[in-house]
């Protein structure tokens, strides 16, 4: 008899994937009988090996997970040998082959608004300038402080992506004047998306574009408008039931800014003009004041330490940045290189916004596996439950675009999200903030071109990259099957400004241009509010259960079940179309996989079309598109 076990099979373990402090793990072993089988358990107190019971069908052990959050290994030894895997169906090897086992706080949960949110993305200078005049005396007040500033005189431009004015490298200093009082206008239209929740990149006073090198965290950038103006913006996004995340960069500020003042253009005295000041001890110099530790070695963006008491009190405490944007309006807050700030930063900043608002958000950037990251003291805790609620969700991006791109089959984009549904408590993964694109990222359209990899490119040789008609037609097909795909995956729908209107761009700054108002595919911009509406309206998307398969190398399925509803996502990433045959065997992984789908009775398709089945459904999907099947 061969041996099995696999960890996403409930037969062979409850419950799945992630589990709670204390929580009960029941495992199950097939296999021979009368041999010696141990389970081997590695918490972070040290390894212990507890003896497996044959019942006279399997192989059998329960342990309570560890009463604190942690990520522990488990694995097999059946007769001296190891028997295990990193996820997925077990094989013997001659050294310990260990599963992950994401443990968290089993008073971990989530801001229920969030997780029902379908969000959207502004990079506050390229969206809409509402008042041109206004925009120019800003200008004129930065030039006669000495800060260079370029004032495109057309919202069509493109932006400068070359050393411009002299200057010997790329600077972020040109400017379309888009204000907050200009996302305050167009709230109708981001309301039609289905949008209920706005995630502003850096809105306070900086002097660059992208406004990451802050300069005063406590007042609104005088070109994007006032504080009054920000507090207007919320009041008015909330009604029309839309919510407003601010982007925290904790990690550095900018050398002209309050804090540092390089160039010594403030009254208060900064860290680089005096020891005495009270900014000194954020930051790291190490030959005061010329050298000093800088993010990522841009002398610009000069590091703080974040456990520094006076850092960690402005930002954190009562009168802090947090709570004072909170009370302003926000509901929550995105942490900026959030892998770049302490783990007890972190937890910090999760105790100060919460105690503010227990409902408020607190999203990271994490580009890898949330529950794996390892950082210079180990394992980071994001999923631990006393930190993040959810990371801006890479780990669906960057497959979903190779899946989409045909370089990726679907048993492999399959694999990478059934994965993330082990590793991920429920409430994290609820949370997670899906994406195709964002400000540091190719436009979602002109990654699915099929194009090379902007990070191989010079920003000469991406601005001669010029798709022709049929390859963009393409592209726009691929773009709502990924949205279509991120409508029915559990986690938070998130539109980057502007794809969802067709824009097109490379990598920064060509991803950061105007909204192009009069001029959107408004083809593309209806395809995409459909499926966003299909999202807030559909109680299995909302509430039910949540399979993953693939039906073919480039035919995906997703089911989502509730007690009202069943829906079917079929998505084909082929070329040309395919016939999928569907049938409830395929779905063997998952939370729910110990109960089969339904597959039987009538279920209608987007036009309304019945489609009868009979315990399993076969019918065509169009290329680089999608079938939706609906059973109430």
């Amino acid at each position: 008899m061969n041996w099995y076990y696999h960890s996403r099979y409930p037969q062979y373990k409850q419950p799945f994937g992630a589990v709670r402090t204390k929580e009960t793990v029941s495992l199950c072993l097939d296999g021979e009988p009368s041999a010696m089988v141990e389970l081997l358990l590695y918490p972070p107190t040290g390894p212990v090996t507890l003896p497996m019971h044959w019942d006279g069908h399997r192989y059998r052990a329960s342990f309570s997970a560890p009463d604190v959050p942690c990520r522990m290994g488990y694995g097999f030894r059946i007769n001296g040998r190891y028997f295990g895997a990193d996820g997925g169906e077990a094989r013997f090897a001659d050294t310990p082959q260990t599963y992950g086992l994401t443990v968290y706080d089993g008073a971990f949960e989530t801001p229920e608004w969030f997780r029902r949110s379908v969000v959207y993305q502004i990079f506050p200078d390229r969206f809409f300038c509402s008042d041109r005049e206004r925009f120019r005396r800003a200008a004129a007040d930065y030039r006669a402080a000495g800060r260079p500033i370029f004032v495109h005189q057309h919202w069509d431009d493109l932006p400068f992506f070359l050393p411009h004015g002299g200057a010997k490298e790329y600077v972020p200093d040109d400017y379309f004047g888009g204000d907050l009082a200009g996302i305050r206008e167009k709230l109708p239209y981001i309301a039609s998306l289905g949008v209920t929740c706005i995630y502003l990149n850096p809105i306070f006073a900086a002097h660059s574009n992208h406004r990451y090198n802050t300069a005063d965290y406590l007042s609104i950038d005088p070109i994007l408008g006032t504080n009054d103006d920000f507090r207007a913006l919320c009041d008015a996004a909330k009604a029309y039931g839309i919510r407003i995340v601010l982007d925290g960069v904790f990690s550095h500020t900018g050398d002209d800014s309050i804090y540092f003042d390089r160039y010594g253009r403030y009254h208060s005295h900064g860290a680089c003009e005096s020891k005495n000041s009270p900014y000194y001890p954020w930051y790291r110099f190490y030959d005061y004041p010329h050298t000093y530790e800088c993010w990522w070695n841009f002398e610009t963006l000069p590091d703080v330490e974040e456990t520094e008491p006076s850092y960690t009190e402005f930002i954190q405490g009562e009168n802090g940045v947090l709570r004072t944007w909170l009370r302003a309006g926000a509901s929550g807050w995105r942490l900026d290189v959030a892998d770049e700030l302490p783990d007890s930063f972190i937890r910090g900043i999760r105790r100060s916004i919460k105690s503010q608002d227990p409902d408020a958000v607190l999203i990271g950037e994490v580009w890898d596996n949330c529950a794996t990251k390892l950082g210079p003291e180990g394992r980071r805790g994001y999923v631990n439950g006393d930190e993040l609620d959810a990371p801006m969700n890479y780990r669906f991006r960057e497959p979903a675009i190779e899946f989409l791109n045909g370089r990726k089959d679907a048993y492999w984009f399959a694999e990478t999200q059934n994965r993330l549904l082990e590793d991920y408590p429920k409430p994290f993964l609820d949370a997670c903030l899906n994406l195709l694109g964002s400000h540091d990222t190719e436009r979602t359209r002109s990654a699915l071109c099929g194009i090379p990899d902007a990070r191989t490119l010079s920003r000469r040789q991406q601005l001669a990259i010029h798709p022709d008609a049929a390859t963009l037609a393409r592209a726009s097909d691929r773009l709502v099957l990924g949205y279509a795909l991120m409508t029915f995956l559990p986690g938070v729908p998130c539109i980057y400004y502007g794809d969802e209107a067709g824009m097109t761009g490379m990598s920064d700054p060509l991803n950061r241009g105007t909204f192009p108002w009069g001029r959107e595919d408004t083809m593309l911009t209806d395809r995409v509010r459909s499926l966003m509406r299909l999202h807030n309206e559909s109680d299995a998307i909302r509430n039910g259960t949540t399979r993953i398969a693939a039906i073919g190398r480039q035919t995906l399925c997703v089911i989502r079940e509730s007690e009202a509803e069943t829906l079917i996502l079929l998505a084909n990433a082929a070329d040309a179309p395919v016939r999928a045959v569907l049938y409830p065997a395929l779905f063997r992984e998952g939370p729910d996989a110990g109960t089969a789908p339904d597959l039987s009775g009538t279920f209608r398709d987007e036009t309304g079309k019945p489609i009868e089945a009979r315990s399993s459904l076969s019918l065509t999907v169009p290329a680089n598109g999608f079938r939706i099947l609906k059973k109430a």
